[in-house]
């Protein structure tokens, strides 16, 4: 149900109505955060094999698509954040008081599966870099992995603004990296504003990695987290005031994906750059990549992708320990100690270092999980924040609605299709 609004003291909304007719500035910065915790979903080491495979392989023909992308995560995210704000509830929870009991668990058991194989791509990203940067072995750089993740997430019992400073923190870390990597690479700027905005393709397995980036688009987990992050985080107890709650949180929501954005184009621009212009347009992996970025740019360029890996492995893996208490949380109305939870997403990761199993064909198989996942958190989003009995005044309008499922179309569609693409051995 949407927020009661008749029964909120009148002094409450004074204090309210007052901190947000302060200056922009004073407005904005108690509501800058949640969507930088959710943007790290979007930057997380699963986009690094596609990005660097684009630029690799087609220049900077794929960066449209990228762009593409980032709108579209601009929409979702919103749609989460309003979903929030409106309901003073979380997604799962609005979706366990409006499904069927039978359908609530289903949900759960495919959210739980979804967040750890999203989970061990973004631990296994973590690990990578400890190897890349330090020389140790995977399961060492797991086991640091797991330890500092634990450290982060320590720090929620000091509340909300610590880690997510933390975690903004360690975004900002591969922002550095990759300006810096792009500064030292030096690409053409006239051709990469053209691949921004000029879509093309270079033939058919051009157009089969550009659905493999949109289809990539969505992390199920954040669209539930993000709806957690800003439930009750400030009240907003009249419509009026809720809408404009909203408007502020659009603007962090544009600020953080403009930034998961930019960074996701810069790593396709480096690829472009270095590989695609100088013949190597066979890289393929991560490893790959780091291994072949010193001979060309020296030994700076290798450090700070190594860098930006671990730092976004880090970020995203905390993430996505976050994210799977909200889904248990809002489905169940059960909660686990935050290490039981850390320990049993880290234990497949663990498994696959321990076995030696490939991590590039690991990362593939945990995309097919997280594809398999995407429909039931998109179409709940788009379905509830269409209807006035929850969302009350900030229900959303036609056009974003068609919009919305255009998108969710669009989105789920090109999951199915790498599904079957993955699954017919394409």
């Amino acid at each position: 149900m949407p927020l009661s609004f008749q029964s909120v003291p009148p002094d409450m909304v004074e204090r309210i109505g007052r901190s947000l007719h302060l200056s922009w500035i004073g407005r904005l910065l108690p509501f800058l955060g949640p969507a930088f915790v959710a943007s790290v979903a979007y930057m997380d080491p699963g986009n690094y094999a596609t990005n660097i495979q684009g630029g690799a392989r087609y220049g900077y023909t794929l960066l449209w698509v990228v762009v593409a992308s980032n709108l579209m995560a601009m929409l979702i995210q919103s749609l989460s954040a309003k979903l929030g704000i409106a309901t003073g509830r979380n997604l799962a929870e609005v979706c366990r008081d409006r499904f069927p009991l039978p359908v609530v668990w289903a949900m759960w058991v495919i959210s739980e599966m979804v967040a750890m194989a999203t989970d061990l791509a973004e631990f296994l990203g973590a690990a990578i870099g400890f190897h890349l940067l330090l020389g140790v072995p995977l399961l060492v750089g797991g086991i640091l992995t797991g330890v500092l993740t634990f450290l982060t997430l320590g720090l929620q019992r000091y509340g909300f603004r610590p880690i997510e400073a933390m975690i903004a923190s360690l975004v900002g870390v591969v922002a550095v990296s990759y300006l810096v990597e792009t500064v030292l690479v030096r690409p053409p700027w006239g051709e990469v504003l053209r691949g921004a905005v000029q879509p093309g393709f270079a033939g058919t397995d051009s157009m089969l990695l550009a659905v493999g980036i949109l289809g990539a688009t969505v992390m199920p987990h954040v669209i539930f987290l993000h709806s957690a992050l800003v439930q009750n985080r400030i009240l907003a107890p009249t419509p009026a005031l809720a809408r404009r709650l909203f408007r502020l949180e659009v603007v962090d929501v544009v600020m953080a994906m403009g930034l998961a954005g930019l960074i996701n184009g810069a790593m396709l621009v480096m690829a472009a750059a270095t590989f695609h212009a100088t013949g190597r347009a066979d890289v393929a992996s991560i490893e790959e990549a780091y291994q072949t970025l010193s001979p060309l740019l020296g030994n700076l360029a290798g450090m700070l992708f190594a860098i930006s890996l671990l730092a976004a492995g880090l970020s995203s893996s905390t993430v996505g320990t976050m994210a799977g208490q909200v889904v248990m949380q809002g489905y169940l109305r059960r909660q686990i100690p935050v290490w039981i939870r850390r320990l049993s997403t880290m234990a497949p990761a663990l498994i696959v270092i321990a076995l030696s199993l490939d991590p590039t064909q690991t990362l593939v198989i945990s995309q097919v999980v997280l594809s398999f996942g995407i429909p039931f958190a998109l179409v709940p989003l788009v379905m509830f924040t269409s209807r006035r009995e929850v969302m009350g005044e900030l229900r959303n309008h036609g056009v974003t609605t068609s919009i919305a499922w255009l998108v969710a179309a669009v989105i789920v569609f090109l999951n199915l299709y790498l599904l079957w693409q993955t699954f017919r051995g394409g």
